[in-house]
């Protein structure tokens, strides 16, 4: 995982607080399932005919630009071309640019073929209904029955949009679960003890210990996307309509407006206040500098099973978490990490095939994931991996890359390390909103107007950086004034009859 949003989870993620991603969750590698051969020939890979053209796949893809990614390629293309006659170019924009870009490049028509997209950068449902992904229901069938058979279908059927699928999910966790993550270097040389942590008011006496033992250290490392832990289920991932956890009524509010977010806004305040945070945080878009450094205590990221071991070995040195929410299966983390093709491709048919071979065959999959084998890491088994220096030049994140069940272990991680997954999926309880999607295209002036007062305001609030006192009040009249209360009548009126339909 990377910190906030990059993790795995969206899974991964959306880590909203870390030097992003897991997604839940983050920035490196997962393991290869013992039941599929690591060096095993897909049968999605199709002989390609001696005198047919090989064809080239612009491939837009979200994090960090590393600097082998062309080196990487060049092996990748290699075996891409005899399985499927393609080749691949993958480029990459960094986190934070990633939405805005691809707004931009979609908008102007610019060549792409393949695109990543989920619920928290480039909107997946949104873009699906605008048109800019090519609909693969009808391609599956024909060229992607590989992937559909390694993917759990709860993630096909669980990003629909309005019945049809518009993109391959990651293979993953299920559920999102958010976590306090620990630098554990600091945690020993100080003797903190983290058990008992879950609220965010319970960081409150170790925060205090670690700014008064090392001044010099980050307290508490988050960035402007910062969002707090609240049993709200949110309608629109980054817009402020959520109904509760365990709502009865399934009554649509403004988040602004519960007591669970102003006690959050005021205790954030507090730790802003006393120091605790970065005084720039409402406008710092990364801390993936400050997570390599080394030179910071605790962060908020998203799980998935065994991801300690995850970030242990992205970051260098020893990371240690403890939950921060459950594990709930929401709409944002179904649809957390996808591949679409765009709906201005020439080639949708062999951007299927590399999506296909993508997602069920190992080799293919764990070259894209972790580089070069004898450059960028080593094996130490059959299914068993350790990053070399190299690596540094090539970290991947690892959950938006796609079906992470076959990729290899990492050294440390425990054979049962996919049947932990299983289980970690299976206890995930379903948020009340899950399958529902609102269609706001009868409101779409007032959506835009709120989201640009949310971007006007929501960093300062969320991290503290103002006084909820003074700027909470205004924050919650604005959103009125940009159409809000319309927006949610809406959604209450969409919403009712989907229970009705649904028997919710």
């Amino acid at each position: 995982m990377k910190g906030s949003r990059k993790r795995f989870t969206i899974l991964t993620s959306l880590v909203v607080s870390t030097s992003l991603l897991l997604s839940a969750c983050g920035s490196s590698k997962e393991a290869a399932s013992p039941s599929v051969p690591a060096e095993s020939n897909s049968s999605a890979a199709v002989s390609p005919a001696a005198n047919e053209k090989p064809v080239n796949l612009i491939w837009y893809t979200i994090g960090t630009p590393q600097k082998d990614v062309s080196r990487v390629m060049t092996e990748v293309n290699k075996y891409t071309l005899e399985k499927i006659n393609t080749t691949v170019e993958m480029k990459m924009l960094d986190w934070g640019d990633y939405t805005q870009k691809m707004q931009v490049m979609v908008a102007s028509g610019e060549p792409m073929d393949i695109l990543f997209t989920c619920s928290w950068a480039f909107d997946y449902v949104q873009n699906a209904r605008k048109g800019a992904f090519y609909e693969l229901d009808g391609l599956l069938d024909k060229y992607g029955k590989e992937a559909k058979a390694a993917i759990d279908p709860a993630f096909f059927e669980g990003s629909k949009v309005d019945g049809h699928n518009y993109a391959i999910p990651a293979n993953k966790e299920l559920p999102a679960q958010e976590v306090w993550r620990f630098n554990k270097n600091l945690l020993d040389k100080y003797k903190i003890d983290i058990a008992g942590v879950k609220t965010l008011e319970s960081l409150e006496p170790l925060l205090k210990k670690i700014k008064e033992a090392d001044p010099g250290v980050v307290a508490f490392s988050t960035d402007k996307n910062y969002n707090p832990v609240l049993p709200y289920d949110y309608v629109i991932t980054n817009s402020p309509m959520a109904v509760k956890l365990d709502t009865k009524d399934y009554k649509v509010v403004n988040i602004l407006e519960t007591p669970e977010m102003l006690a959050s806004i005021k205790t954030m305040r507090k730790y802003y206040q006393a120091g605790y945070l970065p005084a720039e945080v409402a406008n710092t878009t990364s801390v993936e500098d400050l997570n390599k450094s080394g030179n910071w205590f605790l962060d908020r990221a998203t799980t998935q099973p065994l991801a300690d071991n995850l970030w242990s070995a992205s970051l260098g040195y020893p990371i240690v978490s403890t939950p921060a929410s459950d594990a709930v299966i929401y709409n944002w983390s179904v649809m957390g990490s996808m591949q679409a093709i765009s709906a201005n491709s020439e080639h949708p048919e062999a951007a299927m095939k590399f999506l296909n071979l993508l997602n069920s065959d190992p080799k293919l999959r764990n070259m894209i994931d972790f580089g070069i084998e004898d450059v960028h890491y080593k094996k130490i088994s059959d299914n068993m991996v350790k990053n070399l220096d190299e690596a540094k030049n090539y970290d991947m994140p690892t959950f938006t890359l796609g079906n992470i069940l076959i990729t290899h272990l990492l050294e440390g991680d425990p054979e049962n390390k996919w049947e932990e997954f299983k289980k970690y999926n299976e206890a995930g309880v379903p948020a009340p909103l899950l399958g529902f999607n609102f269609n706001g295209s009868s409101v779409l002036n007032e959506l835009a107007a709120v989201q640009n007062v949310r971007e006007e305001v929501w960093s300062s609030l969320m991290t503290g950086t103002v006084d909820p006192e003074v700027y909470l009040p205004k924050a919650i009249e604005r959103f009125k004034e940009a159409g809000l209360d319309k927006v949610i009548a809406e959604v209450q009126t969409q919403l009712d009859a989907w229970r009705a339909e649904n028997n919710k």
